[in-house]
């Protein structure tokens, strides 16, 4: 279906390619056609979408138009006209001034769309689900109620990655792709933050989404006055511009300051340790330099600064979490060194308020400064050794950005100009040097050169390109010089939108995940009641002092429990997974497809593109009445409106053949079948069989025989018919992949069915299904037959795969539980999928199912070392060792032990980034 809409607020052909690439997002979508100059788009869809969806999806791409039925006002606006000037609290909906409201309604001043009345409720910020009339307290954690404003009505950048393009003009769309970050334990789905901090329920640092797009000015240290796009020489003295912003990361800030809190905790940590392993040693020397009560005191000066200036941010979050009821991990150190600090200042003021078996020999307090110190220190340290790990897992996307080059050879009327890399425009002239970074996609018009491709798609062979062949952004040329036009530029090329869908796969969340998740909201209060338990049963039973026991015992199982490393077990295997797959041409748009990928047992795969090179080339075009020269210009004219392989074939072939193309009327494109269309006054129809009796077209016998015997050998045959009869036909062939035979073996060697579904025909099916040695395939499928096929087998319990290029392709696709599309493919076939092959060979879902068992086993290792340590550790910290080994598990050894369990994890999970797919 076809529906043409009213658009306002286009003012540029970047608005229109924003407006066409944001529209045909939408899986329903199949084309967008947008026209500036009367300011309306066309849209082409499978199923209605509704305009409501449509100018949602316009917005979350951060563009600022309004769409409508043509040449009509909205109802919405017309009720929304109906109310100006009514009094209440309003908004822009685009936020063209961010929150700022109005008294009354009305249009915004800055885009002039109508304003929207904005809720008066209040909620708590810790509790959004809180809602009331009138401002007050929280029921849940007394904090106060805080207006539901304009906030909540925002199109939620945090869920959505809007794409910008590289408009020289200034255009105001939103960009979320700098200042980003994120919780690495996924808390929170795919929610992120605009500002650093500590995630609201886990209570770690949240981490800096590496920037997406990287606009950078340069200046020279000597005259700042001189600002450049790119870098270069200063013009005045000659010296190297240097960035105006430091390159520097917030996962480095966040590093470099977790650092200089170590080295403060470091620095006095170690004293008030070795004062408290010195009261140990038989003849203690510090107590020749001055009592024990003043070393006492040496100890609690020390750890002040430990606990109020280097660590105090593990309290602040396990307050936060208390209050919030998010427990994790810092809660049970926030209690449990806490205690320990409150215990000890009590019996250091007031020793006489303890009983005797708190006391030593010589009936002082036993203090625990040393342990509130050194555990911090430790947790502190696990948390250095965390942030340097993270950067790691996070590799893969940075070494992507690095591919970006900053600047490109621009040429205009024959001479050469470096540019920012954010100047270029689509259809400029680029001259790419030997050795040089290719700067945008685009095809080469002048010169050959070989390009290295590995980073994009894995294969290290470096492929021979010349005029008409495309090039991509981030590879690497040869030793030859030549000049491209830029085709895709900023956010649409390859190599920016590969890094999007890896930066957004990394932070989605797997199945496998949601079991950690259920264990996780139960673990800390679990651990707290064994603490308790802990200390009673110690208190009761233990020897003297029972009391001293209980409470160090009961304070080591606070200490030793890490729900860290459950909550981080899935999150960062997916994290470095992705990133491997990506430096493989792999590209996995979520966790959960890559966790499928690893249970799929059949793969439904297409012939042409998927099979099959991709490239047909026309063998011979026959003519019953013998005049072929004829029947090439009406198939190749009629064919030159569609975008299918086999039709630029044809269109191919008649140019070499210097066939002139005529004009063609009622062109239309029946999918699964061929094209129809009136060229010179005659009906016209090129496709396969079912084309011909669906307009009921007469084949003579003759013409039906010499068809089977084309196809009998592996050829692609399309009838051709003139006013429904058919005269001829056009034989193609395309030659099978190397890499197929060989990917199918692999797959079914790992249990996995291979089933080849096709519009083409039996005979030319079954050529290539031999070759192939498929024992299951069919021929003449239509997209809806594809859907079904898929349909039926995840009935019988089957999980799917479809690898597929087309844009009959895409139905089938979305249904099957992972799709697989190759990035030679159409774009509406890549945004159907949840994996796209860069080099689109079958070889690609061989190694996407192994990274798959890869990624797998390293999540399953991660659970189970994270369960394994907390279900060994919390015993051994309880004391169950010491009634037959007289084993205990000193605090300090506990938090060492805690602080590096989430850093092994971690690890594990870097070691996919060696693995071999």
């Amino acid at each position: 279906m076809k529906h043409t809409y009213k658009v306002t607020g286009m003012t540029c052909v970047g608005c229109e390619t924003d407006v066409k690439s944001a529209l045909s997002n939408l899986k329903e979508i199949t084309a967008v056609h947008v026209n500036l100059n009367k300011e309306e788009v066309t849209v082409e869809m499978t199923t209605h979408v509704s305009i409501e969806k449509l100018q949602q999806t316009l917005l979350l791409a951060g563009l600022h138009y309004t769409i409508s039925l043509p040449n009509t006002t909205s109802q919405k606006e017309e009720k929304e006209s109906n109310i100006i000037n009514k009094k209440g609290i309003y908004a822009c909906p685009m936020h063209c001034e961010g929150d700022k409201t109005y008294d009354e309604s009305g249009k915004c001043p800055v885009c002039g769309m109508f304003l929207k009345e904005v809720s008066t409720k209040y909620t708590c910020p810790m509790h959004p689900e809180v809602l009331s009339d009138k401002p007050g307290t929280c029921p849940k954690c007394k904090m106060n109620l805080v207006p539901k404003n304009v906030k909540d009505n925002k199109p939620n950048a945090q869920h959505h990655n809007h794409k910008s393009t590289s408009h020289t003009h200034n255009h105001n769309h939103e960009k979320s792709d700098s200042g980003v970050y994120y919780c690495p334990m996924r808390c929170e789905d795919d929610k992120t933050y605009s500002e650093p901090g500590s995630c609201p329920k886990c209570g770690m640092d949240l981490i800096e989404q590496p920037k997406l797009v990287v606009d950078s000015k340069y200046t020279c240290p000597m005259h700042p006055e001189i600002i450049k796009d790119a870098p270069g020489n200063c013009p005045i003295c000659g010296m190297d511009l240097i960035p105006m912003e430091p390159d520097e990361s917030e996962e480095l800030k966040t590093y470099n300051k977790l650092a200089k809190k170590m080295k403060l905790a470091t620095v006095l940590s170690v004293p008030v340790l070795l004062i408290s392993l010195a009261m140990y040693l038989p003849k203690n020397p510090l107590l020749l330099i001055m009592p024990q009560y003043y070393w006492d005191w040496v100890q609690f000066l020390l750890t002040i600064p430990v606990v109020f200036v280097a660590c105090w941010m593990f309290f602040e979050r396990a307050w936060k979490s208390i209050i919030t009821w998010n427990l994790n991990m810092f809660t049970l150190v926030g209690i449990g060194t806490g205690a320990a600090f409150l215990f000890s200042i009590v019996g250091l003021f007031f020793p006489d308020v303890f009983p005797q078996e708190f006391k030593g020999e010589t009936g002082d307090v036993s203090l625990y400064f040393e342990a509130t110190a050194v555990i911090l220190t430790l947790v502190l340290l696990g948390q250095l050794l965390e942030a340097r790990a993270h950067s790691q897992t996070s590799g893969a996307i940075k070494e992507l950005l690095k591919l970006a080059p900053s600047e490109a050879t621009l040429v205009i009327d024959g001479e050469d100009k470096v540019v920012s890399i954010h100047n270029i425009k689509a259809g400029d002239l680029l001259r790419v040097k030997p050795g040089e970074k290719i700067p945008v996609d685009g095809v080469i018009v002048e010169g050959k050169s070989s390009i290295d491709e590995s980073m994009i798609t894995g294969e290290p062979i470096p492929v021979d390109k010349t005029i008409d062949d495309k090039v991509s952004s981030g590879t690497i040329n040869g030793t030859q010089s030549f000049i491209m036009k830029a085709e895709r530029v900023g956010s649409e090329t390859l190599l920016s939108q590969i890094i999007q869908m890896v930066s957004d796969a990394s932070r989605s969340r797997a199945p496998i995940q949601k079991l950690a998740d259920t264990i996780s909201k139960y673990f800390v209060p679990i651990v707290v009641v064994i603490s308790i338990i802990t200390f009673i049963v110690w208190f009761n039973f233990g020897p003297n002092p029972a009391m001293v026991y209980a409470f160090v015992n009961a304070v080591a199982v606070l200490i030793i429990a890490c729900p860290c490393a459950l909550g981080l077990a899935t999150p960062m295997s997916v994290m470095v997974g992705v990133g491997k797959g990506a430096q493989n041409g792999i590209l996995i748009k979520n966790a959960e497809a890559l966790e499928a990928m690893n249970k799929v047992n059949v793969l439904i795969t297409d012939k042409t593109g998927t099979l099959t090179e991709g490239k047909p080339s026309v063998e011979s075009v026959y003519a019953l009445n013998g005049d072929s020269k004829d029947v090439l210009q009406q198939i190749a004219s009629l064919n030159q409106y569609s975008e299918h392989p086999l039709a630029q074939a044809v269109v191919l072939y008649a140019k070499e053949n210097n066939t002139k193309l005529i004009k063609v009327n009622d062109f239309e494109a029946v999918a699964g079948m061929g094209v129809i269309g009136t060229v010179s006054k005659n009906k016209v129809a090129l496709g396969n069989k079912k084309l011909m009796l669906q307009t009921n077209t007469e084949i003579p016998k003759e013409l039906e025989t010499k068809i089977i015997t084309e196809q009998k050998l592996g050829k692609t045959v399309s009838f051709i018919a003139v006013n429904k009869k058919a005269i001829g036909y056009v034989s193609i062939s395309d030659a099978i992949k190397e890499t197929s035979k060989k990917a199918i073996k692999a797959l079914m060697d790992k249990g996995v069915e291979v089933i080849m579904l096709t519009g083409d025909n039996e005979n030319t099916a079954k050529a290539v299904a031999n070759e192939l040695h498929l024992s299951n395939f069919k021929a003449g499928c239509l997209p809806e037959d594809k859907l079904n096929i898929i349909k039926e087998l995840q009935a019988k319990g089957k999980i799917v795969a479809m690898a597929g290029d087309g844009i009959n392709d895409a139905p089938a696709l979305a249904q099957a539980n992972v799709g697989i599309a190759m990035g030679t493919g159409t774009d509406v076939a890549i945004e159907s999928s949840e994996i796209t092959l860069v080099k689109g060979d079958l070889q690609g879902i061989v190694k996407a199912k192994n990274l798959s068992h890869q990624v797998m086993k390293n999540i399953k290792q991660n659970l189970f070392f994270s369960f394994a340590y907390n279900i060994l550790g919390v015993p051994i910290a309880a004391g169950v060792l010491f009634p037959v080994f007289g084993i205990l598990l000193s605090p300090i050894i506990a938090a060492l032990a805690m602080s590096f369990s989430s850093v092994s994890v971690i690890a594990n999970s870097l070691r996919l980034r060696s693995a071999k797919i």
